[in-house]
């Protein structure tokens, strides 16, 4: 469908448009009284949200990020699905799914009666997704743009067998300064140190990041988890729902520099918290039925 057409469907005077982004995918540009944000059509994507009452985008996107056909997007907010890590069945498979590198469609553009902008993107199964992970299924991706970015996965059965999912949304935060991060909310919590081969371990204090990170943190006891940001003087405040499970990544210096899609530098400029359900957090859908996995995102000023 042309860039066009799709203006001409799903277009929003003065608060939604759809242009040609980078590598030709379909962008949506949304502008309305709240705030700013892209989302890439291709791989179902936020890629910016910034508050107009912020100096500082919400997201981290990577100058040297791909934008290309079968290539995830470095950066804002993949999708993993219907898995989370490694192929669980070990068949080769890429790891965290096959969506965020799959072109999605617009289903749906509105206003909502508080003025924020919503927009609904929608993937199904193919032969070719079949060909993968051999289930029938609808996803609907419903992102919310207002003072807050609500991002809603919904996954739907239309096969006429129960399957099993872990999912995440793997979202890159920007940061000031990583030495000058802290995640609160994760005190007490076991996690699997993936770092150290998934040996479980308990989080004590505060989350600080002075190395590689990556973590996955179980049986969460609430669902809001902050970032404080004393280098750009704010909090990020993350709200789940359905999900069980959080994930902290960080790849650190090495890392960072071997990856072709980030500058060597970028680690010190973002922190992954991902809501998810993984691990054990493995998600049952019966034929028929619908799942959801919501994360919502708010800035305050300040510390707190």
């Amino acid at each position: 469908m042309s860039i066009e057409q799709l203006n001409s469907d799903f277009g929003l005077a003065g608060q939604l448009k759809i242009i040609e982004g980078r590598g030709g995918f379909p962008w949506i540009e949304i502008a309305n009284e709240k705030a700013r944000a892209l989302i890439s059509v291709y791989s179902g994507q936020v890629l910016s949200f910034h508050p107009r009452s912020e100096p500082e985008d919400l997201l981290f996107l990577s100058d040297k990020a791909f934008f290309q056909t079968g290539k995830a997007i470095k950066g804002g907010t993949p999708i993993c699905w219907p898995w989370f890590g490694p192929d669980p069945e070990g068949l080769g498979r890429p790891a965290h799914g096959f969506v965020r590198n799959r072109m999605w469609e617009i289903s749906r553009s509105l206003t909502t009666d508080s003025g924020d902008t919503q927009v609904m993107l929608s993937l199904s199964d193919t032969p070719e997704t079949q060909s993968i992970w051999p289930h029938a299924f609808s996803l609907n991706l419903v992102v919310t743009v207002g003072d807050r970015l609500t991002v809603e996965l919904l996954t739907h059965n239309t096969g006429d067998a129960p399957f099993q999912i872990t999912q995440a949304l793997h979202t890159y935060f920007k940061i000031g300064d990583i030495h000058q991060v802290q995640v609160l909310g994760l005190d007490g919590v076991e996690f699997l140190d993936k770092t150290q081969g998934g040996t479980q371990k308990t989080q004590a204090g505060a989350v600080q990041i002075s190395g590689e990170v990556d973590r996955v943190y179980t049986n969460l006891p609430t669902p809001e988890l902050v970032i404080t940001d004393a280098s750009l003087n704010r909090r990020i405040l993350i709200t789940a729902q359905g999900s069980k499970t959080a994930i902290v990544w960080n790849p650190w210096a090495e890392v960072s520099a071997a990856m072709a899609d980030l500058d060597d530098a970028d680690y010190q400029h973002f922190l992954c918290v991902e809501t998810a359900n993984a691990a054990e957090d493995v998600v049952a859908i019966a034929p028929g039925a619908v799942s959801s996995l919501v994360a919502t995102y708010r800035v305050e000023r300040g510390l707190g």
